[in-house]
């Protein structure tokens, strides 16, 4: 079946089937997640050759691995024989896989290396190895993958928006690369994907969702970034082009390290570091400007400290996993605070992503009857206003544009690209 997004997406508004149709995310798995970049993982997750992780990527399982002599592999988590999963953890290390059905083993780029009870097997392995994504690409530690090989380069798709939102996370480090912290947490949400883009960069509803957490926390660095009303601060909402958006704090932050609600006095460690590295005017404008809080489309989300990926798994269920950023040569001081911050504002017990849950699972309820029929007729059922602000974007570039925190500029530049991408094709 052929969905007309033309018709369900608009540059103002989005009607509610696109979150809860199967054809529509049947479609959205093919083209955004077959055809097209999605981040899987960081390098600092192998940093060993035989280490191993596991990834979902639209609705095929993979193995990412590093092989024994150090390159990187997404390998499907399907034995070529009859299907069996090979992997279940989520992480390990190893030389081969093996297996549990037949006892086939593996290498870790693939490649079919044994078959057990060889005398009834007249093929040649060559043709039986795991299937492999078909690209495989870094940006600054950022591993991203396109399963079918037809997306053209990872740079054409980051773009400079893309790039920019990694450059200024990595940049903040001393030695310009970062690590994530051990272990993902994840969270299951009974809503579309596609609400998390929307939620993690939307500045508006800050005031609202999220209130308790400002009650309770009333020094907080979003005091100057986040609240304080329609005009109250000078965050931006950004669109970069590319489906890749951003809710720019920077603007509003009072001092350096603002960002983690700390002075340079107190970690001077960090400080020091960053000024060995880059020099004292380049290392004071680092701390001032602090990291990103946008979406690199479709599924990585740089939330300031937090590194998270978005992983569908159904029109009406979706998996949210975070973890923290880590600096190189940073020391222990920055990066303990880096862990603590993000298990307060994403972990089990927090406010923020447990807020965003429940909002998402009430609006994912809400539209659980909505028909794309509706679209196209005269009917106002289940339409999406995304209008805020659209008056006053600024086009800053050929690609960006940008408005104020409160306004859905943000909403309006990854819709805009997720049309595009449903159309003609990632």
């Amino acid at each position: 079946m052929t969905m007309d997004y033309g018709t369900l997406v608009h540059e103002d508004r989005v009607h509610g089937s696109v979150y809860v149709n199967p054809e529509v995310f049947r479609q959205e798995m093919h083209r955004i997640y077959h055809q097209g970049w999605v981040f899987v993982a960081h390098d600092s997750e192998l940093p060993e050759p035989g280490d191993w992780v596991t990834r979902r990527l639209g609705l095929e399982n993979y193995i990412l691995t590093r092989d024994l002599k150090g390159r990187l592999n997404l390998l499907a988590n399907r034995c070529a024989h009859r299907g069996t999963a090979l992997c279940w953890r989520e992480r390990g290390h190893d030389r081969q896989f093996k297996c549990t059905y037949h006892g086939w083993t593996y290498a870790l780029d693939g490649e079919l290396k044994g078959v057990s009870y060889p005398g009834g097997f007249d093929k040649d392995k060559r043709e039986l190895g795991l299937d492999r994504a078909g690209q495989l690409d870094v940006y600054r530690g950022f591993i991203f993958a396109n399963p079918s090989g037809t997306a053209g380069t990872l740079a054409d798709h980051l773009g400079p928006g893309g790039k920019y939102l990694i450059d200024r996370m990595c940049d903040l480090s001393p030695t310009g690369s970062i690590r994530v912290a051990p272990n993902w947490i994840g969270q299951r949400i009974d809503s579309n994907w596609k609400m998390w883009p929307e939620s993690d960069n939307d500045g508006y509803h800050l005031n609202f969702v999220h209130i308790s957490l400002f009650t309770a926390n009333e020094s907080s660095q979003y005091e100057d970034t986040m609240l304080g009303g329609e005009h109250g601060n000078m965050s931006r909402a950004v669109d970069h082009g590319g489906g890749h958006i951003e809710l720019d704090l920077s603007p509003s932050y009072p001092h350096p390290l603002a960002w983690i609600n700390t002075t340079p006095d107190k970690q001077p460690e960090y400080r020091d570091a960053l000024i060995e590295a880059y020099g004292q005017e380049r290392a004071e404008a680092l701390m001032q400007k602090g990291p990103p809080h946008g979406l690199v489309f479709p599924n990585l989300f740089l939330g300031e400290i937090n590194v998270a990926r978005v992983e569908p798994i159904a029109p009406n269920l979706t998996l949210h996993h975070h973890t923290a950023m880590q600096m190189e040569n940073a020391g222990e001081a920055i990066n303990q605070r880096l862990m603590r911050m993000s298990e307060a504002a994403m972990g089990p017990a927090s406010f923020l992503l447990a807020d965003d849950a429940v909002t998402a699972e009430r609006i994912q309820s809400s539209l659980g009857g909505a028909d794309p029929a509706m679209a196209a007729g005269e009917e106002h059922r289940a339409w999406l206003d995304m209008s805020r602000g659209r008056h006053r974007d600024v086009q800053e570039t050929a690609l960006r544009r940008a408005g104020a925190l409160s306004d859905e500029t943000t909403y309006r530049g990854f819709w805009r690209h997720y049309r595009h991408v449903m159309e003609r094709g990632a």
